[in-house]
């Protein structure tokens, strides 16, 4: 995992939200599909991408390879903030 990244995740009723913080590799896309893993069934999920540093495309094919289709096709995945656009689905 790039030493700098940081997910936090915070919860309420009906939605998670997770914040990505630093620069985001392979293994912070694992992580985050780890995350997503636990919780898409459950909440409405927003991610928000805005202190993203760096994107490597390495991570962000490791993302999209990795994430399995009953995710990839959920309305309940939403990318937000700056970097969202590097995450299309």
């Amino acid at each position: 995992m790039a030493s700098n990244f940081h997910l936090f995740q915070i919860s309420n009723r009906d939605s998670l939200h997770i914040h990505m913080i630093g620069d985001f590799d392979g293994t912070s896309a694992h992580e985050l599909i780890n995350a997503l893993k636990k919780n898409i069934g459950n909440f409405k999920v927003l991610i928000d991408t805005n202190d993203l540093n760096q994107i490597h495309p390495f991570g962000v094919d490791v993302f999209e390879s990795k994430l399995f289709t009953g995710i990839k096709n959920s309305s309940n995945l939403l990318f937000i903030g700056r970097h969202k656009h590097r995450f299309a689905l």
